[in-house]
């Protein structure tokens, strides 16, 4: 006689796929998709009417948010087969919202390797294993200290001092990631020139604007991840959160709400992990139905552990 569903072990959750033909299809066409999002976020922002110039700049910090998703799925190798085209597309996918690549991975691959222990270190400055505060959460939101760091990392890179301080890093990686520093400083650089030419206002509706709309949006999407799990454990059916979601969250989040599943088998493309979901809805122990549903529960907490500090 077979063991009841709940004391079943997962059987597909863990198991490791590659990446197919159809696979890659389905992150080209999401490219595609985010180069619409980004075209139309130009049009919009460059009006005269003001109303679409807000609609704009808005859809334009969607779209480099969305960028960034897109980008943590190069991370992992998950979106092509010739694994060369990862680091090609996703460098430039970062660079918007001032991501650099090749430093993502890094820190994020070692996030996935020690998730659950002390070693455990996010690119984005929250650390999940704090309480969460209305102080937290607002100094997370707007977090743009962040981009002040990055400037700092274009500066330590452009004279050849960029160290990695998580831990040991191949030579040549640490020069990948100094080179995406660089390029990203070169661009910062040519804002300089285009100003003074008279482009200002483009720079301004075009990444500036959107960029204090992103930050917030990008940090709010990464919240669920790990917050008020057990960050004590390495298991990742306790010390990660999945959301079902809908179409809609799922396709701007690309996958981030479904993320046990992607803990438990992280090479597997993002559009294969909603199979896995009914999986860790029988065994996961943060499953919530909706985006709406986690944000009650954030605020729940943060309101309680903020009452205690006063």
């Amino acid at each position: 006689m077979s063991a009841p569903a709940a004391e079943r072990q997962p059987q597909l959750l863990f198991k490791k796929a590659r990446v197919t033909r159809h696979d890659e299809r389905v992150f080209v066409t999401k490219l595609l998709v985010a180069l619409v999002m980004v075209a139309t976020g130009c049009f919009l922002a460059l009006r005269p009417q003001w109303p679409l110039v807000i609609a704009g700049v808005f859809l334009l910090g969607a779209a480099y948010t969305h960028m960034v998703e897109l980008q943590h799925q190069c991370l992992h190798h998950s979106s092509f087969r010739n694994s060369k085209l990862h680091r090609a597309v996703g460098v430039p996918l970062g660079l918007p919202l001032l991501v650099i690549y090749s430093h993502y991975r890094v820190q994020h691959l070692q996030h996935h390797r020690y998730l659950g222990t002390p070693q455990d270190s996010e690119f984005f400055g929250f650390d999940a294993r704090h309480p969460l505060t209305w102080r937290m959460l607002i100094e997370g939101t707007f977090d743009y200290v962040r981009l002040a760091k990055t400037l700092k990392d274009i500066a330590r890179s452009c004279t050849g001092r960029w160290t990695y301080d998580l831990g040991q890093i191949s030579e040549r990686r640490r020069r990948e990631v100094m080179t995406e520093y660089r390029i990203l400083g070169a661009l910062l650089l040519a804002i300089v020139p285009l100003t003074a030419s008279g482009m200002g206002d483009f720079i301004l509706r075009l990444w500036l604007l959107p960029l204090l709309f992103a930050v917030p949006m990008h940090f709010l999407l990464e919240l669920p991840e790990h917050i008020l799990c057990d960050s004590e454990t390495t298991d990742v059916l306790r010390n990660t959160r999945s959301i079902r979601g809908s179409w809609l969250s799922t396709w701007f989040t690309n996958g981030n709400n479904l993320h046990v599943e992607h803990h438990a088998a992280m090479v597997v493309p993002i559009n294969r992990l909603l199979e896995r979901h009914d999986e860790v809805r029988q065994h996961g122990a943060h499953v919530e139905r909706s985006y709406v549903d986690f944000y009650r529960l954030v605020l729940r907490e943060a309101r309680k552990n903020s009452a205690r500090t006063r």
